[in-house]
């Protein structure tokens, strides 16, 4: 599921409609103040007036993701777009004069600049998303942003699916090949291959398209562990689910399947509250870190302050975590069963690996690393993690690639960045079992919303001032 291209697109239509609102302001200001000679109800200042267009992008950011002005299949389709364009205008500006109707508050110098501003920002916004439109198409007949596609199935869908993105460039994929059988082939074939095997030992699709229903499991399942975009043509009504979305594609309804809404907008608005959120507490806990950093060097002079070790984040990626120092410098690098053989008592391994990984009085860990685990202060340094972009503040917790093969749903659980605390640490993590935590780490992915982000740091405030679940 690799849709950093769609993403890339969905970030410049942001822009676009941010440029569009801020403008589209400016102007039903100028209108009302230089052409139209009617009193005011109050003397405008185009300064503040200009503060608070600006104060309220996201808010217009929100309605026009709502009203799904960045899905694909909204944008490649004008009257569609038009539609919603006008909608979230109108939503937008009632928003905004149902504010001033409950607070009292004074927005508008005059109503009439409200009226002006939907007409404006319908024709500003139209003209942006049609300037990012043309780039977008340009940049596709130049080869540039292409998706490479695999058509799977022995039926006429295929054929008609294969003409259609060879006469619609614009559409922006390129068929590398198709498994079916000879009478299913268009006329300007690309690849063909007898089996699916065969087809993706040769070929590195970023998408599927399934237009058969024999062997759906083994398909879905691949394009699931090697993170692509698995579509079909509705014949596999098992496989729905509410993260599916539909688009019409040469006249044929092809749904996408997708395992999490931490894609395209949604991905963006997780990672601008990581960015934001962010930086804040690292700032906050700046003196802090820095207290914590000078009783480690004076309790241990010669080992270093931060730990660090590799993990896996999205689509498997590896990356450097690091926390405050916890355990003894003599145990880096070492399994817990290394570490507890090295110490002459490997039979911890059973009891660590029993409780889930974890251990009450576990002789690795320094006297000051018991308090910065007890108050999970230990994990401050993962919020450099955060804001580097590595992993979120929210997430499923950061596999070790040693331990990769235990996870059977590892594939979902990578599909999104991992993060700082997640679900399973605020459901009580020395409560539950190892198995348990994954499934909520599984939840997680296919059940995300900005709302449950937002519980799970609110119960890990809890949790930590209340040492609820900390190692």
């Amino acid at each position: 599921m690799k849709h950093d291209k769609l993403t890339i697109l969905r970030i410049s239509l942001i822009i676009s409609d941010i440029i569009a609102v801020v403008s589209s302001f400016g102007l039903a200001y100028y209108y009302r103040t230089h052409f139209d000679g009617r009193p005011y109800y109050f003397q405008p200042d185009i300064k503040s007036f200009f503060v608070l267009a600006i104060t309220l992008i996201p808010l217009w950011v929100f309605i026009n993701y709502v009203s799904g002005l960045y899905d694909r299949s909204v944008f490649l389709y004008r009257p569609k777009q038009y539609g919603r364009v006008f909608i979230a205008s109108v939503v937008s500006i009632m928003s905004m004069i149902s504010y001033e109707f409950f607070t009292g508050d004074d927005i508008f110098p005059v109503r009439i600049i409200a009226i002006y501003f939907v007409g404006i920002n319908f024709v500003v916004m139209i003209i942006g998303r049609e300037l990012v439109n043309f780039i977008h198409r340009s940049l596709l007949r130049g080869g540039v942003g292409r998706q490479e596609v695999l058509l799977i199935g022995n039926n006429e869908r295929t054929t008609e699916l294969a003409d259609f993105f060879s006469n619609n460039i614009d559409y922006g994929y390129d068929v590398v090949g198709i498994v079916a059988k000879s009478q299913y082939l268009p006329n300007k074939s690309p690849r063909h291959f007898a089996t699916f095997k065969d087809a993706v030992s040769k070929t590195s699709p970023e998408v599927i398209i399934h237009t058969d229903v024999a062997r759906s499991e083994t398909i879905y399942n691949y394009a699931i562990e090697n993170h692509l975009s698995y579509m079909f043509v509705p014949q596999q009504d098992r496989l729905l689910s509410q993260l599916n979305s539909v688009e019409i594609v040469g006249g044929l309804p092809v749904i996408e399947v997708k395992i999490t809404k931490l894609f395209g907008a949604g991905r963006i608005w997780k990672r601008s509250m990581d960015v934001i959120l962010g930086s804040i507490a690292l700032i906050l806990f700046s003196p802090i870190m820095l207290v914590i950093a000078i009783v480690m060097k004076v309790t241990a002079p010669k080992d270093s302050i931060f730990f660090h070790q590799t993990r896996l984040t999205r689509f498997n990626k590896p990356f450097q975590i690091y926390k405050f120092r916890s355990q003894k410098a003599e145990y880096d690098g070492l399994t817990p069963e290394e570490a507890f053989k090295k110490m002459g008592r490997p039979e911890l391994s059973k009891e660590y690996r029993k409780n889930g990984d974890q251990l009450d009085n576990d002789p690795r860990v320094t006297k000051v690393g018991n308090f910065l685990r007890a108050t999970s202060l230990d994990e401050l340094p993962q919020l450099i993690n955060v804001v580097r972009g590595d992993i979120s503040l929210v997430g499923p917790r950061a596999l070790i690639p040693q331990e990769i093969n235990q996870y059977e749903r590892k594939s979902t659980i990578l599909s999104v960045r991992s993060g700082l605390t997640g679900l399973a640490q605020v459901s009580g993590r020395r409560d539950i079992s190892y198995e348990e935590r994954r499934r909520l780490d599984v939840y997680y992915v296919q059940n995300w919303s900005i709302l449950l982000d937002i519980q799970i740091l609110f119960k890990t405030v809890i949790s930590v001032l209340f040492r609820r679940g900390a190692k």
